[in-house]
């Protein structure tokens, strides 16, 4: 049995659902999911330019969880822009407020 998933600080919603080929419709594209943490990661690394330890904290994850989910978006972006295939943005899940 896996370890249950640490809950994830995620601060940004995606701005659309999906990031597509132009002139292509969605329904001749494969499509690869982009999980919200991994939209996160990216966003805290590779666009806010911070390092892998002060993104974990901003994530509430370990330094090398945060390289995993990094590692894994690379992956899956790198894979959707050479293939030519969609993206699928997830938003973040929402809090359940009586939990709080």
């Amino acid at each position: 049995m896996p370890r249950p998933k640490i809950a994830r600080r995620i601060s940004c919603r995606p701005a659309y659902q999906c990031f597509k080929p132009n002139g292509v419709p969605m329904t001749e594209l494969t499509a690869i999911p982009l999980a919200a943490d991994e939209l996160e990661a990216l966003k805290l690394v590779d666009m806010n330019g911070l390092n892998q330890q002060a993104a974990a904290q901003v994530l509430g994850v370990s330094r090398q969880t945060l390289g995993n989910i990094v590692a894994s978006a690379r992956h899956k972006v790198a894979s959707a822009l050479v293939g030519g295939m969609a993206l699928e943005l997830a938003s973040p899940p929402q809090r359940d407020r009586e939990k709080e």
